[in-house]
C-alpha cells in the first residue's frame, strides 16, 4: 500500500502514525491548578529529550475550539507536573482516569487511585507508582494541532521493589506501553540483549 499524506483524512493520518511508532510509553500526569483541585490523566505521546540533566515531554491535543486539557492548562498556568510511570497492576486505574471529567472533578477519586505528597512540586503523586518523576516547566510548543510540555525533573521517587543493586532492574518494572486503536502492551525484556 502506497499513501500520500495528502490523500488522507487527518484521522486516517493520526490512526497509521500512532500504530506505527509503537509501543509509545504513558505518561500518567498528576498536575493541581490554581484553586488546588488536583488532576490525573494518561499521555501516550510522551518521552525524554535529555537524560544527565532529565528534560521529559508530553503532547496534548490542543481541542477543536483551542481549549488545552486541564494536565496541559494545569502543567502553563503552575509551571509543575508530575510523571508517574504506568505499570502493569495500575492498567484498569489508568485507563479510568482518561474518561472525561468536569475540572473540578478529580480523577483520582473517580478511579481509587491513592495520592501521595509531592516533595519539590504541589501536584500530588500516584502513591503506588513505581517511579515518580516530580517536574518543573521548562518551555512549551505548539506544532498544528498539539502543544508540547516540557518539563526538567527536579525529584525522582523510585519504588524498591523495582531495584536491583541500587538501579531500576528492568525485569521488575513491567511498564505499560500503548498501541494503536485500543490496545496496550506490558513491557517484557526479550532474550536478546544489546551487544554495542
Amino acid at each position: 500500500m502506497e499513501l500520500d499524506i495528502d490523500d488522507l483524512t487527518p484521522r486516517e493520518r493520526s490512526r497509521i502514525v500512532k500504530s506505527a511508532v509503537t509501543p509509545r510509553p504513558i505518561a500518567w500526569i498528576s498536575t493541581v491548578d490554581e484553586e488546588g483541585a488536583d488532576n490525573l490523566a494518561p499521555f501516550s505521546s510522551y518521552n525524554y529529550v535529555s537524560s544527565s540533566r532529565p528534560v521529559v515531554l508530553f503532547n496534548s491535543p490542543t481541542g477543536d475550539a483551542g481549549g488545552l486539557k486541564d494536565t496541559a492548562r494545569n502543567a502553563l498556568v503552575t509551571g509543575e507536573f508530575a510523571v508517574n510511570v504506568v505499570t502493569e497492576p495500575h492498567l484498569e486505574q489508568m485507563d479510568h482516569t482518561s474518561a472525561p471529567v468536569p475540572a473540578n472533578e478529580s480523577e483520582f477519586d473517580l478511579a481509587s487511585v491513592r495520592r501521595a505528597e509531592c516533595r519539590r512540586i504541589d501536584a500530588p503523586r500516584v502513591a503506588d507508582a513505581a517511579v515518580t518523576m516530580e517536574c518543573t516547566l521548562y518551555d512549551s510548543i505548539s506544532i498544528h494541532d498539539r502543544l508540547m510540555v516540557l518539563g526538567v525533573v527536579q525529584y525522582f521517587h523510585v519504588a524498591a521493589e523495582v531495584l536491583t543493586d541500587d538501579e531500576i532492574d528492568m525485569t521488575k518494572l513491567e511498564t505499560v506501553g500503548r498501541l494503536g486503536g485500543p490496545y496496550y502492551t506490558v513491557a517484557t525484556p526479550g532474550t536478546f540483549k544489546r551487544r554495542f
